[in-house]
């Protein structure tokens, strides 16, 4: 029996001669003037628009678990020392 996580995933495609991951095709129910102001904003298609903002949400959630560890690590380097530096 295949398992139904599997049955929904597209073919694998090549990108720049390397296997890419397989694709997932999903139906979305977005409100229409939402998607017009934001494919209006990135210049680009649906698809494209689509996957930009499921980035964003996933890099968010990255985000939020790396504020967690704000103030619990010690540098030992002072920042107007590294600012000297890249001069």
């Amino acid at each position: 029996m295949v398992d139904e996580a599997l049955q929904n995933v597209g073919p694998a495609r090549k990108e720049n001669g390397v296997m890419a991951k397989p694709l997932k095709t999903r139906i979305v129910e977005v409100p229409a003037d939402l998607l017009t102001r934001a494919t209006t904003a990135r210049s680009n298609g649906v698809t494209s628009t689509a996957r930009r903002g499921l980035t964003l949400v996933a890099s968010g959630a990255a985000y939020s678990r790396l504020r967690r560890f704000r103030g619990t690590v010690k540098f030992r380097i002072k920042l107007v020392e590294l600012r000297l530096e890249e001069c």
